[in-house]
C-alpha cells in the first residue's frame, strides 16, 4: 500500500474518534503523525487505505484499541522531575505511616512501568531513612489505556539505555538484577506493584480510594472540559488529607473546593481538604 494522505475532514473525524474513545486531543500540528500511524496500521490490518481503516473503527473493537495505543504517547524516565519522589519519601510516607493504616498509591497514566517502580524504590528508600517506620503494607495501583504498553510494564525488564535516566549508580545495583544486556525489577520492588488497563475517561469507582495519586505530565493531552472533569474525580478518589502529584506545568485550579496546594522544597502538590 503506497503512503496514503489525509484529508482534513478524514483528519478531523479521527481526531473526534480518539477525543470520545480516551479524551486525548490532537491539534491540529498532529497530522503527519497521525498519517505515519495509521498508515502502519492499515498496512499490518490487511487493508487498502487508511479511509478503509477509519470506517472500520467504529465496528472493531480492538482495532479501535489499537488505534488509541498507536495515538498514546509513551514519554516516560525514572524518578521524573526527582523532587516529587523526594517529597514523598521524607513528608508524606513518614507522615501517612504515623496513622497507622495501609497506603495505596496510584500511578495513573504509567506507561512502561518506570513511575509506578520507581514510586515502589521510593518506599524503600522511606524505610532506609526511617528505620522502624510502619511501611510493610504499601499498595501501588499502576494503570494506562494501553494493553501493550502494560504488558511491558509487568515484565519489568528493561534495557541499557532505559537505565541511563534517572537513576543512580546505588539504585540500579539496590533495586535491578542485571541479565546482560537488560535489567529486570527486582522482586522486593515488583511485588508492591499491580497493574490494570484503565481509561482516565472511566469512573474510579472500582479502583478505591488512595493516599497518594501521581498523575503528571498526562492532564496536558486533554480537552479543558476532559481535564477538569478528571481532577474533580482524582480528588474524589484521595482520601481526606491524601496528596495529589501533577506535571510542572499541570494546576489543579478548577478543582480548589477539593484540593489545596501544599508546598514542599521545592515542588509541590495538592491535597484532598
Amino acid at each position: 500500500m503506497a503512503e496514503e494522505k489525509l484529508g482534513q475532514a478524514e483528519y478531523d473525524t479521527f481526531r473526534k474518534f480518539l477525543s470520545d474513545a480516551c479524551g486525548i486531543v490532537l491539534g491540529d500540528n498532529k497530522h503527519y503523525l497521525v498519517v505515519s500511524r495509521l498508515n502502519r496500521m492499515a498496512r499490518e490490518a490487511g487493508l487498502p487505505s487508511i479511509s478503509a481503516l477509519l470506517a472500520r473503527l467504529p465496528h472493531d473493537r480492538e482495532l479501535a484499541r489499537q488505534a488509541v495505543e498507536a495515538m498514546t504517547t509513551n514519554e516516560t524516565s525514572w524518578f521524573r522531575d526527582q523532587h516529587p519522589y523526594n517529597s514523598l519519601r521524607d513528608q508524606i510516607l513518614p507522615e501517612l505511616a504515623r496513622k497507622g493504616s495501609p497506603i495505596r498509591i496510584w500511578s495513573a497514566a504509567c506507561s512502561s512501568g518506570q513511575e509506578p517502580y520507581s514510586l515502589s524504590m521510593t518506599v524503600d528508600e522511606s524505610l532506609r531513612t526511617h528505620p522502624g517506620l510502619p511501611l510493610s503494607n504499601v499498595q501501588i495501583i499502576a494503570t494506562d489505556v494501553s494493553k501493550q504498553i502494560l504488558d511491558e510494564a509487568k515484565v519489568g525488564s528493561y534495557d541499557s539505555f532505559s537505565m541511563m535516566r534517572g537513576l543512580t549508580d546505588d539504585q540500579r545495583q539496590r533495586y535491578f538484577v542485571n541479565k546482560g544486556e537488560r535489567w529486570e525489577i527486582a522482586p522486593k520492588v515488583r511485588a508492591r506493584v499491580s497493574f490494570r488497563e484503565y481509561n482516565l475517561m472511566q469512573s474510579y469507582a472500582t479502583l478505591g480510594r488512595f493516599d497518594v495519586i501521581f498523575c503528571r505530565n498526562v492532564l496536558i493531552y486533554f480537552s479543558a472540559t476532559a481535564k477538569e472533569d478528571i481532577l474533580r474525580r482524582l480528588g474524589q478518589a484521595l482520601n481526606p488529607g491524601g496528596y495529589l502529584f501533577l506535571g510542572a506545568a499541570e494546576t489543579a485550579s478548577s478543582a480548589s473546593d477539593l484540593l489545596e496546594l501544599v508546598r514542599f522544597s521545592p515542588g509541590s502538590a495538592y491535597r484532598r481538604r
